[in-house]
């Protein structure tokens, strides 16, 4: 263990830092995976002090040389990490030390490791929000080609999860589509407020150095610069709205693994899954188990802990930088790659699925979806809906007393329940139950009707491979 002379901010320790407080207190188990973002927020870092004049050319020459060997060095496992250097920062500068001697400490000036590590960690979620874009794009791609492949396959649409009205299984797939672009608009509306560089606040209140923060900002991407020294270093609501926005997007896959879950039982087999992400049981030989979508389901639940977690580490901080904010990177780490685990996982599922349309067109005409179709049927011929809808309900009754679908009711039966109306059962009211019929007739925009279906897919086509 290095004594407190040797940590960069031990000067005035006399003692040693206890074991485990150096254990309790070390982040570099987490931390490291920041370490590109810290090498490039240094060298942009280097470069401005030395176009301000506040270093030498030559000593930022050496900076970036030696910051260069450092990436190459842990990108090829190459450096040991150690809780006495206690984070990424430390090590990164440490080694930079050994290899180009007392220049490595021209580096921390003009910086915090308070604006530094905040500059490190909006640049880890900036990266991660391009990341994640990518794969709900080809989630939404996956999609999109399924319900193309499988565009008149009819199936029970639910509420409730009770059998409501016939949809097309596109038209479903679709949905999630829709809410996959919500989920890349959240990111990106994120990533605005994301895209601010914290650096040139240093600890707190600022620097005495004639820093040039936008250059900084414009070479490493960020869109502006912090307005406040104390909020630059303070505030993690950045991490957390990143945490809520990747919340809602696992929330949105975990619905979609449910529906696969259930769509792939032996009670509904509306679907078969690829069995590379299916697994058996050891000692029931037929099983085929949805393991990949149980376990979407279920890691929601850790991305919902990740933003409790952060939410409780903020609500009672006082300004500016404490401690606690060590603990944001986990939250954030953990979160993420569950969630972008979860979108190529899904991605995975959903291009491998295979619908079987037969079972889906038996669980239609046994469910009495057509009923809404009598009632309509009534009320476009003057009856006031209500009493259509009374009507049509008699008929469900009727019909499952008899043990048919409303579509096989004789005209004898249909006569009698019409006889108050002064309507007569005619081929518009069999041609109206039939399936096909009720998703044809729903023709209002962004419903389930063949044509409707088809313009959203060639709509959303043109949005997801712009370059066609």
């Amino acid at each position: 263990m290095g004594t407190s002379s040797e940590r960069l901010w031990g000067g005035h320790f006399k003692e040693p830092m206890d074991e485990l407080m150096e254990r309790f207190g070390a982040s570099i188990d987490f931390d490291r995976l920041m370490w590109r973002q810290d090498i490039l927020a240094s060298m942009a870092h280097a470069r401005m002090l030395a176009r301000q004049g506040i270093i030498t050319p030559e000593e930022a020459e050496a900076i970036l040389k030696g910051l260069e060997q450092v990436a190459q060095e842990i990108a090829e496992g190459k450096m040991s990490f150690s809780p006495s250097l206690e984070d990424i920062h430390t090590h990164v500068e440490a080694r930079l030390k050994q290899l180009i001697g007392p220049a490595a400490g021209k580096l921390h000036t003009a910086r915090s490791r308070n604006d530094q590590v905040a500059t490190d960690l909006r640049l880890w979620i900036m990266d991660a929000i391009r990341e994640l874009d990518g794969l709900l794009l080809e989630y939404q791609r996956a999609l999109l080609e399924q319900a193309e492949a499988n565009l008149d396959i009819i199936m029970p649409g639910y509420t409730h999860l009770q059998r409501a009205q016939p949809v097309l299984f596109s038209h479903h797939l679709m949905a999630y589509l829709e809410m996959a672009w919500r989920d890349r608009q959240r990111l990106s509306d994120c990533l605005q407020r994301v895209s601010v560089l914290p650096l040139g606040a240093a600890a707190l209140a600022g620097t005495t150095f004639p820093v040039d923060p936008q250059f900084v900002a414009r070479e490493l991407g960020f869109k502006d610069v912090a307005g406040n020294s104390m909020d630059a270093v303070a505030s993690r609501d950045f991490a957390l709205e990143f945490l809520c926005t990747l919340m809602i997007t696992q929330l949105n896959f975990s619905r979609l693994a449910e529906e696969l879950v259930l769509w792939s039982s032996a009670e509904f087999g509306f679907v078969s899954l690829p069995e590379g992400f299916t697994t058996g049981s050891s000692i029931m030989p037929q099983k085929k188990n949805p393991d990949a979508a149980e376990l979407v389901r279920a890691k929601t639940g850790r991305v919902i802990g990740a933003v409790v977690n952060l939410a409780v580490v903020l609500k009672a901080l006082p300004m500016a930088y404490n401690k606690d904010l060590q603990e944001d990177k986990p939250a954030v780490f953990d979160a993420f790659n569950n969630v972008a685990d979860s979108a190529r996982v899904m991605t995975a599922l959903v291009k491998g699925l295979t619908p079987h349309p037969e079972r889906m067109g038996e669980a239609v005409r046994g469910g009495y979806l057509n009923a809404t179709e009598l009632a309509d049927w009534l009320a476009a011929r003057g009856l006031p809906f209500r009493e259509a809808h009374r009507l049509a309900a008699q008929a469900v009754a009727r019909a499952m007393e008899l043990g048919v679908g409303l579509e096989e009711l004789e005209d004898e039966e249909l006569a009698k329940m019409l006889e108050p109306t002064g309507l007569a059962p005619d081929e518009s009211l069999r041609e109206a139950l039939k399936p096909s019929t009720a998703v044809a007739r729903r023709t209002s925009p962004g419903a389930t009707a063949p044509q409707q279906v088809k313009e959203a897919i060639e709509k959303a086509r043109k949005r997801l491979w712009p370059e066609q």
